[in-house]
């Protein structure tokens, strides 16, 4: 996420949706709650290793919070990855790293993603995000502490600010894969989200570096559509998955996958 400020736009991660759907489509339901002045803690019954993750949710805190209709998708992907890897939507990207994997994580919000790739992955992953969105990012991570010992994975948690070339040398490059959820929804951070990519994907010289971003996203507004303009003149970008629309909406979330090209650092 980018900024406190941001978090108190009148933006609603459920029910945003194209300008001209508003009238006819209806988001399908999710865990999120109407915000409140109390935390919400939420289940989530993982299949594939037996377990269930629990989250800590602060509504009133702003969007940061609050858990996002695309990161249930990317949960549910890494669950049936673990189970049958050979014909997850995932394959291509996890099958054939080093184990275990480095993921660094983006926009973690409460850190459902994270928490649950470490666990069926078993790896390594870094949650990050702004500054004040990282005390429970850290309650969340020590309330799955037995779950992610159970399985072999471990979390931990950093800030990050994106666009800031300083952050992303602390927390360095060793990732395999880099992961996020519902970060495309303010235009002014298109930018600074891409140029914290292009620091992580692309080596130093400008040269694909073999790494990936993994990004599942719900359209919300027609002007998404300039990130992933801007996106395609630095990276590769292919549809992993697309999930289908239900209780009457026309989209769905979308799993893509960037890759880094060779690219003229001046540009």
């Amino acid at each position: 996420m980018a900024t406190r400020e941001d978090d108190e736009d009148d933006i609603n991660p459920v029910t945003m949706i194209l300008p001209d759907e508003q009238d006819e489509a209806k988001r399908c339901p999710t865990t999120r709650e109407d915000a409140t002045d109390q935390h919400l803690d939420q289940q989530h019954y993982v299949r594939s290793i037996d377990s269930t993750v629990v989250i800590r949710q602060l509504p009133f805190q702003g969007l940061s919070f609050q858990l996002w209709p695309a990161a249930t998708t990317l949960v549910t992907l890494l669950d049936y990855h673990r189970r049958d890897p050979t014909n997850s939507p995932l394959s291509s990207t996890l099958i054939g790293h080093r184990r275990p994997l480095n993921i660094l994580e983006l926009g973690s919000g409460t850190g459902i993603v994270g928490i649950a790739a470490a666990a069926t992955l078993g790896a390594n992953v870094t949650v990050t995000d702004l500054p004040h969105v990282i005390s429970n990012l850290q309650f969340n991570a020590d309330a799955n502490a037995s779950v992610l010992n159970l399985n072999g994975g471990a979390v931990h948690v950093a800030p990050l600010r994106w666009g800031e070339a300083d952050d992303v040398e602390l927390i360095g490059r060793d990732f395999d894969l880099v992961l996020a959820s519902d970060v495309v929804y303010h235009d002014h951070l298109y930018d600074p989200l891409l140029e914290t990519l292009r620091l992580l994907l692309l080596d130093r010289e400008g040269d694909k570096g073999g790494k990936v971003f993994v990004m599942a996203h719900l359209r919300r507004w027609k002007k998404d559509s300039v990130f992933f303009k801007k996106a395609r003149k630095r990276f590769q970008v292919e549809v992993l998955h697309v999930d289908s629309p239900c209780n009457g909406s026309r989209v769905g979330v979308t799993v893509y996958r960037f890759a880094g090209k060779r690219q003229n650092l001046n540009a």
